[in-house]
């Protein structure tokens, strides 16, 4: 490569590619185009309103930049694949698609000012908002999806609670070290399997206990109070969790909302005590079942027995059962003492389901195994704001975490409204690749700004019917 000129390059032909002339003169032209569909949409949900109502007060003045406006484009960077307040200049150097974008000073001192009660008015803002995304869905297409397990749907909607360590590589408050060795935190997050909406998160420190009940018991609320008035009651709602999730206070609790016309059950992992080994011993072979793949397929070299009355489980809510299967492990897997001596892997899961509800063992195992999705949730969410924080500050990192779970939000919102076939389905780095960092010409005439896709980009169709979906979606009233 040379200059040809001064601020230009010219780059020879290199096998059948042709040789291209490269300079930073360009005008007209803009990256990241399909990124105003995710600005847009936050709109269209009433996101941005919500969010500039909560943060009203710390605008006491009315000048400036609008706190809720910056929020929500704080969002739009995270879900867009933004890792740093900086990132922000995707969308401020492009003023033309996304209008007036507040500085990385100004963005910074807002994730400061937003103390506890301003973080509670954007947490109900983003309930308020999720409202109306379900209420649009219900009237454009069939509504929030079912969770499928053991080849059939589940009534209701699906919470997964799991705790995650993000590591930190430099001096953080509240940061401290994790469990496997390293340094960091050790956030609690709760995601709706239905969707993949982020409902609820607390960040904690890197040494917090993975099975605190308190911290289960908070998070499974915010979640809760996430879900619209019409859901939340009369709809079953299912609380998965691994072994962390088993403490009989949490347990207890998810039973006690039901007090509150809120009809919750659980299912959760449960730690292989003697007890439990030694009913697992006692258990005739003929009361070994099958158990089931996900499709409702017999799942090969597995089986599921019941040890209800077989295990002590008292101090837990009335009616709960104790399910096991027993598997031979796969190569690499790692098995406890009592697993090499019996040869096979062993789960326990510990459920509130009752039998009259077509809860038979096999069945609520599968149910149950579907909980591993949150890993994916997880994994995805890191990508999406929560696998780095950007302050020293903890309260800084707490707003960050909420905005992350916005940004996620807005991407399954995006999927539910907006898409179909596999991009209904797809993770956030293939929504990035294909729709969101699509770069566009931008146009005037006849009095419109047009942003105009590539006639040969293989996404052009979806990226334009989804917008074509954004502008027909009914909006919230005023």
């Amino acid at each position: 490569m040379s200059v040809q000129a001064e601020g230009t390059f010219y780059v020879q032909a290199i096998g059948l590619r042709p040789k291209v002339h490269v300079s930073a003169d360009g005008s007209g032209v803009v990256g990241h185009a399909g990124a105003r569909l995710l600005a847009d949409l936050a709109d269209a949900t009433g996101l941005t309103a919500a969010y500039s109502a909560a943060l009203r007060p710390l605008r006491p003045r009315g000048t400036g930049h609008d706190p809720g406006q910056v929020a929500t484009d704080l969002a739009v960077m995270l879900a867009d694949g933004g890792e740093a307040i900086a990132d922000l200049a995707v969308l401020r150097d492009q003023g033309e698609v996304f209008g007036t974008v507040a500085s990385t000073p100004t963005a910074w001192r807002l994730l400061a000012d937003t103390d506890e009660a301003a973080l509670a008015s954007l947490r109900a803002a983003r309930a308020t908002a999720r409202e109306v995304a379900w209420m649009q869905a219900a009237e454009t297409s069939e509504g929030i999806p079912a969770v499928r397990a053991g080849g059939r749907e589940l009534p209701g909607l699906v919470l997964d609670l799991d705790a995650t360590l993000v590591a930190c590589h430099s001096e953080k408050e509240q940061a401290a070290p994790t469990y496997k060795g390293g340094f960091g935190f050790h956030p609690l997050l709760c995601f709706l399997a239905n969707t993949g909406e982020a409902v609820s998160g607390q960040l904690r420190p890197g040494n917090s206990g993975a099975n605190t009940a308190a911290d289960h018991i908070a998070v499974l609320d915010q979640a809760l109070a996430q879900i619209p008035d019409a859901h939340r009651h009369g709809t079953d709602i299912l609380i998965r969790a691994n072994s962390a999730g088993s403490a009989k206070a949490f347990l207890a609790h998810v039973r006690n909302t039901r007090k509150r016309g809120v009809r919750t059950f659980f299912s959760v992992g449960y730690a292989i005590t003697e007890p439990v080994r030694r009913a697992v011993r006692a258990m005739p072979d003929r009361l070994w079942h099958p158990a089931l793949n996900q499709d409702g397929t017999l799942r090969d070299g597995a089986e599921v027995a019941e040890l209800t009355g077989m295990a002590d489980l008292s101090g837990y809510p009335a009616g709960t059962r104790i399910i096991v299967r027993r598997e031979r492990p796969h190569p690499g897997a790692q098995l406890s003492l009592f697993d090499q001596d019996e040869g096979l892997r062993h789960q326990v899961l510990l459920t509130d389901t009752p039998y009259s509800s077509g809860g038979s063992a096999q069945f609520l195992e599968v149910r149950h195994r579907g909980h591993a999705t949150v890993e994916d949730h997880i994994r995805c969410g890191k990508t999406t704001g929560f696998g780095r924080f950007p302050s020293r500050d903890f309260g800084v990192n707490t707003v960050w975490l909420e905005l992350s779970l916005t940004a996620v939000d807005l991407l399954a919102w995006a999927r539910v409204l907006l898409l179909d076939g596999e991009l209904a389905a797809a993770e956030p780095k293939k929504l990035r690749y294909r729709l969101l960092h699509v770069a566009a010409r931008l146009t005037r005439g006849g009095r419109r700004l047009r942003l105009r896709i590539s006639a040969t980009w293989p996404w052009r169709h979806e990226l334009t019917t989804a917008f074509h979906r954004l502008a027909a979606l009914p909006r919230p009233a005023s």
